[in-house]
């Protein structure tokens, strides 16, 4: 998963982010975000996936129609009665128990759509987005739309079969949101409830609907696992980072859920499903990595800020403390750099934030208001959950010492 662990304010984040000194592998370097189905020789084709199942559905279906048969030929030959019991027949009306999973499932699904990006050059791949407002907007991952953002196409599916062009509105890469918009969009569009996802309990139940591996409206349930877990996430496809204070859950998770809801057991939205912890010895025909239980989702409260910002303005405003910090991975704290950006200038702004509250270089903050922080990648995900404007707690040490300042976060707008 992908972090910016920067620059303050920290650059559009870079393959080595403005915000931290030392690139290297980066905090997180083993996690990947949870990528759209790719079109990829590497990647396990769609059609072959497809045609798995398909062939042993035809086998499932063989050999119960040989027994059918067998039991039939008995019963004609030696007049026995037959010893299955068959259920009643349901009706066609029959509606599931209010609140079960294929309840909220039979109610979100039409509000969830499946993306094909497409770059000029024809590269691309398949993730989720789902209904955002009536006026068209779908809120899903920046790394699904990115290949169709510049010249490139974007088509959004609901679960009806329709299919809708659509055109990226906004991205933020800093925090993998992005807002696309359909085209001639449908009358009848029911976005899905946001819930608060600062109220959210770890145990609390999940669903999460997207489209593995090409799978469109596949549902898959878990809970909660853990909050504010520091995540750092990358497609791989380019040195891009993205940072979160993610939502984890045991939620079946795998490439193509990108851009999906995350449920609560009330069917509204607690989160974007975006990153996934891969199992080491690669994925599923040894392309992309499956689901191991580790999946991680945006809080749908931050979420939701930088898509009000992607539809008003076109970009989104990161805040800062105006300070780089190293991304090296470490449990002691985020170490302001002793330089800048790419090694150049001071790692403190003059008259920025840090500089102002009396952080230098060399400090080591350990939290931001009661979180503890162990990294510069953590450090950036907690300070992305705020607004600029918001003044936070900073707990530090300089000379073995602790101490304690108020900072006001300032503002970096876009991602450059």
């Amino acid at each position: 998963m992908a972090a910016s662990g920067g620059a303050w304010p920290p650059p559009p984040p870079p393959a080595v982010p403005s915000y931290a000194q030392d690139g290297g592998s980066g905090w997180g370097a083993s996690w990947t975000a949870e990528e759209p189905s790719a079109r990829k020789p590497s990647a396990v084709p769609r059609g072959g996936l497809v045609a798995a199942v398909l062939a042993a559905a035809l086998v499932a279906g063989g050999v119960g129609g040989g027994i059918g048969f067998w039991a039939a030929d008995r019963n004609e030959d030696n007049g026995t009665d037959s010893t299955t019991v068959s259920a009643s027949e349901a009706p066609a009306d029959l509606k599931r128990e209010q609140g079960s999973v294929a309840d909220i499932a039979s109610k979100a699904l039409p509000s969830v759509v499946t993306l094909e990006a497409q770059s000029g050059n024809g590269e691309g791949g398949t993730g989720t987005g789902f209904v955002y407002d009536q006026q068209g907007h779908i809120l899903t991952n920046n790394h699904v739309v990115a290949s169709a953002a510049e010249g490139g196409k974007l088509s959004a599916t609901f679960s009806n079969g329709k299919k809708y062009d659509a055109e990226v509105v906004g991205r933020a890469e800093g925090y993998d949101v992005a807002v696309i918009k359909l085209k001639n969009k449908p009358a009848d569009l029911r976005p899905l409830p946001l819930a608060d996802s600062d109220k959210v309990a770890v145990g609390d139940s999940t669903i999460a609907i997207g489209a593995p591996f090409g799978l469109s409206n596949t549902v898959t349930t878990g809970i909660v696992s853990a909050k504010n877990r520091p995540v750092t996430s990358s497609d791989g496809a380019s040195n891009k980072s993205s940072y979160m204070s993610a939502l984890q859950t045991d939620a079946s998770i795998n490439p193509g859920n990108s851009g999906g809801p995350l449920l609560d057991a009330r069917g509204a939205v607690i989160g974007i499903n975006s990153a996934i912890k891969p199992a080491d010895s690669g994925g599923l025909g040894g392309g992309q990595s499956g689901s191991i239980g580790l999946g991680f989702a945006i809080p749908v409260n931050q979420a939701k800020n930088v898509a009000q910002q992607l539809i008003r303005t076109g970009q989104a405003t990161y805040p800062v403390i105006g300070a780089s910090v190293s991304l090296a991975e470490t449990s002691k704290g985020a170490v302001i750099s002793d330089r800048g950006a790419n090694g150049s200038g001071p790692a403190v702004e003059p008259d920025g934030p840090a500089d102002k509250a009396g952080l230098k270089s060399g400090d080591v903050i350990t939290k931001l208001d009661d979180m503890v922080i162990d990294s510069g990648p953590t450090l950036i995900g907690q300070i992305w959950t705020h607004k600029p404007g918001d003044t936070v707690k900073i707990t530090y040490e300089r000379d073995g010492k602790e101490r304690t300042v108020d900072v006001t976060l300032g503002a970096r707008k876009g991602d450059s």
